[in-house]
C-alpha cells in the first residue's frame, strides 16, 4: 500500500513537473538570477568606510537613507532592511520587463503566478529569455515591448539592495523611486497591480514633494527641478491616457474580430502617429520639433507601449481626490485606511 501511495506522489509530480516546466523553468531562472545578485552584494557601511568609492555617490547612498527614513516618519511606510545593502551593476541592465497586448485593443496579456497572482508584465534576469519570451507572444499575435527597469521590490521577503545605477539619479527622480518601491512593501494588493503601481506612482510623487521641501527648501533648485519635470511627465502621462481612449474608440470600430488586416494596421499606426506627434506641444503650445524622427516605422510604439500608463498613472486623481478630501493631505492615516481596506500580501 506504501509503494502505491509513494508511486502515485512520484507519478503526480512528475506530472505536475511536465504539466508547468515553463513556470518551473522561470522561477529557477528567476531565483538563480536574485541568488547570484543577493551574493554579490556589500553591506552600506562596509562601502562608506572603502576609500576607492567616491565621495559624491556616498553623499548619494546617505541621500537614500535620510529619504527612506523620512518615508517612515512623515508618511507611515513601513521600516524594512531594504536599501541597506549595495549591488554594483558594472553599467549593465539589470532585469528586462515585457509587457503585451492584443493587436486590436488595449488590455494587458497577463501572467499568472503562485502566491502573488496576476502580473501585466514579466520580469527577466536573463535577456535572451526575454526576447525568447517575446518572440512566442510574437507568434501569438500579440503587441510586445520590452525594456530594462531600475527597480523593484521584493515585498519585503528579501532585502532589496541599492543598485549603483540608482545613485546616477536626480535627489527628486530618487526620493520619488525609493518610496514608490518602498510603498510596495507597506501594501500590496494580490490581482491588483494597477491599484498597486498607481497607489506607489502617487506615493512616490507626492512624497518626494514633500521630501524636497523639508530637506531643501520652497525655493530650492532641487525641487524646482523636479517639479518641472514631474510637469511634463503628467502632461505626458494624461496625453496618453487620453491617447488610449482615442485608440479604444477606433478599435471599437473594427468590431470583436482580431485576425491581422492591412486597412486595420494603417488606422491603427496613423492613430498612434497622430497621439506621439500632438506631445510636442504638451508644455508650450507650440510644435518645436517633430517626433517622426524619432520614431521611425520599424520602431513605432504599439498599443503594449499604452499599458504601463494604464499600469502606473490611471489612478492619480481618484488618489488625490481621496488623498486631500476625506484625509486632508495626512499620508499616515491615508495610508493606514488604505491597509485596513485591501488585504495586503
Amino acid at each position: 500500500m506504501i509503494k502505491k501511495i509513494s508511486f502515485a506522489i512520484i507519478l503526480l509530480l512528475a506530472v505536475a513537473g511536465i504539466y508547468y516546466r515553463d513556470l518551473i523553468s522561470y522561477g529557477w531562472m528567476q531565483a538563480s538570477g536574485q541568488v547570484k545578485m543577493l551574493l554579490n552584494v556589500v553591506d552600506v557601511d562596509d562601502v562608506m568606510q572603502d576609500p576607492t568609492f567616491p565621495d559624491s555617490l556616498k553623499a548619494r547612498i546617505r541621500l537614500i537613507e535620510e529619504i527612506k527614513q523620512f518615508g517612515v516618519d512623515s508618511l507611515g511606510l513601513t521600516p524594512s532592511e531594504n536599501y541597506t545593502t549595495f549591488y554594483d551593476q558594472h553599467e549593465k541592465p539589470l532585469i528586462w520587463l515585457i509587457t503585451a497586448s492584443p493587436r486590436y485593443e488595449i488590455k494587458p496579456y497577463k501572467w499568472s503566478f503562485p502566491i502573488i497572482g496576476e502580473f501585466p508584465y514579466k520580469g527577466f534576469f536573463d535577456s535572451t529569455r526575454a526576447v525568447t519570451e517575446e518572440k512566442e507572444l510574437i507568434k501569438k499575435g500579440l503587441d510586445t515591448d520590452i525594456g530594462d527597469v531600475s527597480a523593484w521590490s521584493t515585498l519585503g521577503y528579501l532585502k532589496d539592495p541599492i543598485l549603483s545605477s540608482m545613485l546616477k539619479r536626480k535627489e527628486g527622480s530618487l526620493a520619488n523611486l525609493i518610496l514608490h518601491e518602498l510603498t510596495h512593501g507597506t501594501l500590496f494588493v494580490k490581482n491588483d497591480l494597477e491599484l498597486n503601481e498607481n497607489l506607489a506612482s502617487f506615493v512616490g510623487d507626492q512624497g518626494a514633494i514633500r521630501f524636497l521641501k523639508q530637506k531643501y527648501g520652497l525655493e530650492s533648485p532641487e525641487l524646482r527641478t523636479y517639479e518641472y519635470s514631474k510637469k511634463y511627465n503628467d502632461a505626458y502621462s494624461k496625453h496618453m491616457l487620453r491617447g488610449i481612449a482615442r485608440l479604444d474608440s477606433l478599435y471599437d470600430s473594427f468590431g470583436p474580430d482580431q485576425k491581422p488586416d492591412v486597412r486595420k494596421d494603417k488606422l491603427k499606426k496613423n492613430m498612434i502617429l497622430s497621439i506621439l506627434n500632438d506631445t510636442d506641444t504638451l508644455l508650450s503650445g507650440k510644435r518645436t520639433f517633430t517626433n517622426k524622427n524619432r520614431w521611425p516605422d520599424n520602431k513605432l510604439p504599439n498599443n503594449a507601449y499604452f499599458i504601463s500608463y494604464q499600469t502606473y498613472k490611471s489612478r492619480q486623481n481618484i488618489f488625490l481626490n481621496e488623498f486631500e478630501n476625506k484625509f486632508g493631505g495626512n499620508f499616515k492615516r491615508y495610508l493606514a485606511y488604505l491597509k485596513e481596506k485591501y488585504p495586503s500580501l
